[in-house]
C-alpha cells in the first residue's frame, strides 16, 4: 500500500503539470507551423531569394518551438538556468564533433547572402557543372543535362574558383567545309538558319566566321547563344539544320583524302 500511495501522490502532484506541459508542447508545434506559414506568406511578397526565405522560415519555426519548450519545462518545475548552462557545455562538445556539418552551415549562409549564383543558373566548379537546382544550408544541388543530380557540400564551394554562366550559354559549333566552297554563301546560309531558329537568342547576337584554315578543309565557327534549358536541344537542331541546308544547296563538306605513294621496287 505504501508504494501505491506514493505513486498516487506523485500522480496527483505531477500529473496535472505533465498534462499541461504536454498541451503546451502540442500547442507550440501547431503554433510553429502557423508562424512558419505566416512568415512564408509575408516573405513571398519581398524580393528575396528562395534559400533566404527558407532559412528565415526555419528560424521562425525553431524559435517558436524553443520558446514553448522552455515554458513546458518551467511548468514541470525544471530550473531553466542550469539546463541552459548544461546545454552550452554540451554544445561545445557537439560543435567539435560536428565541425564538418557546421562548416557546411556557415558556408551555406555565406552562399545564400553573398549570392555567387542563383537557382536556375548554370555553374561549373570542382570539375563538375550543371544547372543550380537547390541551394540549401548544407549542400548545393546541380542538375545535369541527363537529369542526374550532383550534391556538393557547401564547404567545398566557398573559396573555390567558380564559373557562373548565368541563365544563357554560348554554343561553340565547328563546321568543316571543302576548299571549293564559296565562303560567303556558306556564311549566309548559316546566318539565315540562326536568324530563323526560335530558340537562338538575338541578343547577344550570334557570332559566325572562319576559325581556321587547313590543308584539307576550312572550319567555320558558329557561336550562337541560347537559354541554359535549351542548350542541348539547340546544339543538336543547329547541326542537323546546317547539314541539311548545305546538302540542299550543294555546299560540300570535306571528304577524307588518302595519299598513296608507289615506290618502284
Amino acid at each position: 500500500m505504501n508504494i501505491l500511495d506514493t505513486l498516487t501522490q506523485y500522480a496527483v502532484q505531477y500529473g496535472l503539470q505533465a498534462a499541461v506541459a504536454l498541451g503546451i508542447l502540442i500547442g507550440g508545434m501547431m503554433a510553429s507551423r502557423g508562424a512558419a506559414n505566416f512568415a512564408q506568406q509575408a516573405l513571398e511578397k519581398q524580393t528575396l531569394e528562395p534559400p533566404v526565405r527558407l532559412l528565415l522560415v526555419r528560424i521562425v519555426k525553431i524559435i517558436v518551438i524553443l520558446f514553448t519548450a522552455m515554458i513546458a519545462l518551467q511548468t514541470l518545475g525544471v530550473p531553466i538556468a542550469p539546463l541552459l548552462a548544461g546545454v552550452g557545455v554540451a554544445g561545445v562538445g557537439i560543435g567539435l564533433a560536428l565541425q564538418g556539418v557546421l562548416s557546411n552551415v556557415m558556408a551555406g549562409l555565406s552562399i545564400i547572402f553573398s549570392k555567387p549564383y542563383k537557382v536556375g543558373e548554370h555553374i561549373s566548379l570542382l570539375g563538375v557543372h550543371g544547372d543550380v537546382l537547390v541551394i540549401d544550408i548544407f549542400t548545393t544541388t546541380l542538375m545535369h543535362a541527363d537529369h542526374s543530380r550532383v550534391l556538393i557540400p557547401n564547404r567545398k564551394i566557398v573559396g573555390e574558383i567558380l564559373h557562373n554562366f548565368g541563365v544563357i550559354r554560348q554554343l561553340h559549333l565547328t563546321v568543316p567545309l571543302s576548299h571549293r566552297v564559296k565562303i560567303d554563301d556558306a556564311l549566309a546560309h548559316v546566318k539565315d538558319i540562326l536568324q530563323q531558329h526560335p530558340l537562338v537568342l538575338k541578343d547577344p547576337a550570334p557570332s559566325v566566321g572562319v576559325s581556321s584554315l587547313g590543308e584539307a578543309s576550312i572550319a567555320l565557327a558558329v557561336e550562337p547563344w541560347a537559354a541554359v534549358t535549351n542548350y542541348n536541344v539547340v546544339q543538336g537542331e543547329l547541326n542537323k539544320l546546317i547539314l541539311e541546308r548545305f546538302r540542299t544547296h550543294g555546299i560540300e563538306l570535306p571528304s577524307s583524302r588518302h595519299d598513296v605513294h608507289l615506290v618502284n621496287g
